[in-house]
């Protein structure tokens, strides 16, 4: 299994309580530690406001991130999960990810996807188009964002995007253009457009979710004649390893105590509570391996991992490192 590892950039409430002018250099000193270690990747959201409730804690944006980690390191892949596809221009996101591309030396990768935060979409003036219209946005953004890759120029005229003859110079370093992850598990539409143009996807990373979507992916695959062998399957999981149950207490307890030190309500802190204590990432380092090994085998192919207390503790990420790492390696 390939490995992936979120950085803290206070979309989640991972940076509160550190001063503003300490958080890039700790997220630098992340992404460092990561290149040396054994992760392939290290990613950021591509959010505005803060989760599960906005507020006025900082949110670092996703490709001023991708620029700067660019530059700060040498071997680890850099990814987004996922770009909101109409929050820039398509054809100025594919130059600035060509841009990226050179200056990490090739080692850009696309997340991509339709976009769902509400809040944030109106706060920034997007308006909030219904859910068939930020999906077909997607579907016109990818096909402009290859053409442009590809042939260093891009002209297309759909519903939503128009670009007549765009020039996409320098292309991007890696042949063929920047890897695309199609994030997100839609039935209908979302999983057709990663079967006709993704080389990664990302989506539910429950047993349960991981074969539904996945026989789902096969099945549209067939249906636009793709080679379903060839799409990279991966998901996203939420972190909260411990050497005993008591310690993965402590996390879990932790993470509860300071999203309630920011307003969010019971409710809210229950539910993100679950989304970690219902991963498969949640447990011992044997009790992790044995899960994640288990989705291994249904073709889980790459794991992102988040670790909501590394701006604070890197403990964790150590066990992770120690323990998991090589197993699933």
């Amino acid at each position: 299994m390939r490995l992936g590892m979120f950085l803290p950039q206070g979309w989640r409430f991972d940076l509160v309580g550190i001063d503003d002018a300490q958080q890039w250099p700790l997220m630098r000193d992340l992404a460092r530690r990561a290149d040396a270690g054994p992760w392939e990747s290290v990613w950021v959201y591509d959010h505005f406001h803060t989760t599960p409730v906005p507020s006025e804690e900082a949110t670092h944006e996703a490709w001023s991130l991708m620029a700067a980690l660019a530059a700060s390191t040498d071997r680890v892949r850099l990814g987004q999960m996922c770009t909101c596809m109409a929050y820039r221009p398509p054809m100025y996101l594919a130059k600035v990810a060509a841009t990226v591309d050179h200056v990490s030396g090739g080692r850009l990768e696309m997340g991509i996807g339709a976009g769902w935060y509400e809040h944030e979409w109106r706060a920034y003036g997007y308006g909030f188009p219904r859910a068939g219209e930020r999906l077909a946005m997607l579907d016109e953004g990818v096909q402009i964002m290859r053409q442009a890759w590809r042939e260093g120029r891009a002209t297309f005229s759909g519903k939503h995007y128009e670009v007549d003859g765009a020039i996409c110079r320098p292309l991007p370093l890696q042949e063929g253009g920047v890897p695309l992850w199609i994030a997100g598990g839609g039935e209908k539409v979302t999983l057709k457009i990663a079967a006709r143009y993704a080389d990664y996807t990302n989506f539910d990373g429950t047993p349960e979710g991981f074969a539904r979507k996945s026989a789902l992916l096969a099945q549209h695959c067939r249906e636009v004649g793709t080679d379903f062998g060839r799409i990279t399957r991966s998901a996203n999981y939420n972190v909260a390893i411990g050497r005993d149950e008591a310690e993965v207490q402590e996390r879990l307890d932790q993470l509860a105590a300071r999203l309630r030190s920011v307003g969010v309500d019971e409710d809210g802190v229950e539910a993100q509570l679950r989304g970690v204590r219902d991963m498969p990432a949640c447990g011992t380092p044997e009790q992790v391996v044995e899960k994640l090994r288990a989705l291994e085998a249904q073709g889980m192919a790459y794991g992102i991992f988040y670790f909501p207390e590394a701006a604070y503790d890197t403990s964790g990420i150590e066990l992770f490192e120690r323990e998991v790492a090589p197993a699933l390696r």
